[in-house]
């Protein structure tokens, strides 16, 4: 669905689809590094590479519950790292009921608590 960069910013985009899960984009807005579409759990996916713009603290979650507040899809908040190393230099700053995924250790995630384990939280 959408796939961004600090230069260029759009590389894949399909706001017609975005806006079909009631998501209005704005080009000008912070949107996360990827967006992924989880049609089995009817859930967006929002991952944010911590070398793009750091971590997803809690101001980055409020941002992006703001960006994506008329989505229908529930949200669920993923930091990815390239190593472990990164993550612990940033592991303080996470907020809590997010996702890491770090790429050294591919198949496995960092859950920060929360009453449940990837999946949305409503507020």
């Amino acid at each position: 669905m959408y796939l961004g960069d600090t230069g260029s910013k759009w590389i894949v985009e399909r706001p017609e689809y975005l806006a079909e899960l009631g998501v209005a984009v704005d080009p000008h807005g912070k949107m996360p590094d990827v967006v992924i579409h989880y049609t089995d759990r009817d859930w967006l996916v929002l991952v944010e590479a911590v070398t793009s713009t750091g971590p997803v603290n809690s101001l980055r979650v409020a941002q992006l519950k703001d960006l994506f507040a008329g989505a229908r899809p529930g949200l669920v908040f993923v930091t990815a790292f390239q190593t472990k190393k990164k993550f612990r230099q940033f592991a303080a700053d996470i907020a809590w009921e997010t996702e890491v995924w770090v790429a050294e250790d591919s198949t496995h995630m960092v859950h920060f608590n929360g009453e449940r384990f990837l999946g949305p939280y409503d507020d």
